[in-house]
């Protein structure tokens, strides 16, 4: 005799189908993240009509004016009317997560509307001042005003580009191993100066950054009497670079999984070669990352130039003797003059200095993909493989 209890479906996609609204009402059920072409109409004709609300608003019955003004109430209107006629039309609980949706979206359209302002004014001040010549000619006998009728020589950037790469290279083989050794340390080894270490490198992270030129310029310039020189420049760019190193290099070596210490220490493996062969290569993109970032950031500084280089509108390619000059102090200095052709060649210099800190962040990322990264991770292995197996030893039984 056949039981009449009925029996629960299976686990799995069965068992979830049979409890769906599907089977209860015949209606596909509604997700929050479910987004079509309807749902980017309602953004669109909300938009539309919080805007025209606004404008009526504010500009025709009362007497208010600005366009911060009018964008913040703009805004918040459009938040509102959106979460009403989601609330109207898919319920209260889908227009409580498009509305927080909408609100970090506009949140985060407020932190990147600054960079496309910034890269647009750079852009359509200093794009049509770049020429091959403004890349290949110095500043050195060019005269201030150009008399009408006798051949006039432009300036150009070429000294402030080879003391900004002089300076910075010098900056990172100084500032890149120290911060990275200095993680090492705090992660990896460990002590009993652990701790002082971590609060040394925290405080020199809020260093202001005319503090670390006002350092070089009482120790190697007043007190050693070197000189203005790019390497006076490049040790207090290393002060700022150093923390941004260590302190990223550290988040990156602390994620890395135990487990691949262990197994490395279970192999025989020192310390140092674990950290060598195991923990660096395992965060090799981040480190790429961190020291790029720092490169970047310290790139951009003026404040520590100002006491350490000087400034020269020849050509100095020994970064050990004499002035030198820099894409940012050059900035710093032409466009406060009273000069047209010294304001031009300063927004030129500036969108030079954004370039090489755009086509910097393109190379940490294409170094930091995952097909370089796995490719580096094989050549890694067969040399260690090669490295473990001795010249003797026969894999044939004897």
């Amino acid at each position: 005799m056949a039981s009449s209890r009925k029996t629960a479906p299976p686990f799995g996609a069965d068992r979830a189908s049979a409890f769906t609204p599907n089977r209860v009402s015949g209606r596909t059920p509604l997700r929050p993240r479910d987004f079509g072409p309807v749902d980017f109409g309602l953004i669109a004709l909300t938009a539309l009509a919080s805007y025209c609300i606004v404008w009526i608003a504010f500009y025709q019955l009362t007497l208010l004016s600005g366009q911060v003004g009018f964008i913040l109430c703009w805004v918040v209107s459009f938040l509102i009317m959106y979460w009403v006629v989601n609330a109207l039309v898919n319920g209260r609980r889908v227009a409580a997560d498009r509305t927080v949706a909408a609100v970090i979206s506009v949140g985060g359209l407020c932190l990147f509307a600054p960079l496309v302002l910034i890269v647009i004014y750079l852009f359509a001040k200093g794009f049509k001042l770049l020429s091959f010549h403004l890349l290949v000619a110095s500043q050195q006998g060019v005269e201030e005003t150009c008399i009408p009728g006798f051949p006039c020589t432009k300036p150009g950037v070429l000294n402030a580009m080879v003391g900004t790469f002089e300076q910075i290279g010098l900056a990172a083989a100084i500032g890149v191993p120290a911060g990275i050794l200095t993680a090492v340390y705090l992660n990896e080894v460990g002590g009993r100066f652990t701790q002082v270490v971590r609060v040394v490198v925290t405080s020199m992270s809020g260093v202001p950054a005319i503090l670390a030129g006002a350092f070089v310029y009482a120790f190697w310039i007043e007190g050693l009497h070197e000189g203005y020189s790019g390497f006076a420049g490049s040790m207090a760019l290393a002060v700022l670079l150093l923390p941004t190193v260590t302190r990223g290099t550290e988040e990156v070596l602390r994620i890395v999984p135990n487990d691949l210490r262990e197994a490395s220490t279970a192999l025989a493996a020192p310390q140092w070669r674990t950290v060598w062969s195991v923990v660096l290569p395992t965060a090799r993109s981040g480190l790429v990352t961190a020291v790029l970032l720092a490169i970047a950031v310290a790139l951009g500084e003026t404040a520590p130039l100002l006491l350490t280089i000087f400034g020269s509108a020849a050509l100095n390619p020994n970064a050990f003797h004499g002035p030198q000059e820099a894409l940012p102090l050059l900035v710093f200095q032409k466009v406060k003059s009273p000069l047209q052709s010294d304001v031009n060649l300063a927004y030129a210099a500036a969108l030079v200095l954004f370039v090489m800190v755009f086509l910097l962040f393109i190379v940490a990322r294409v170094l930091s993909s995952d097909w370089l990264g796995n490719r580096f991770r094989r050549v890694l292995n067969r040399r260690m493989n090669r490295a473990s197996v001795p010249e003797n030893f026969s894999r044939e039984p004897q």
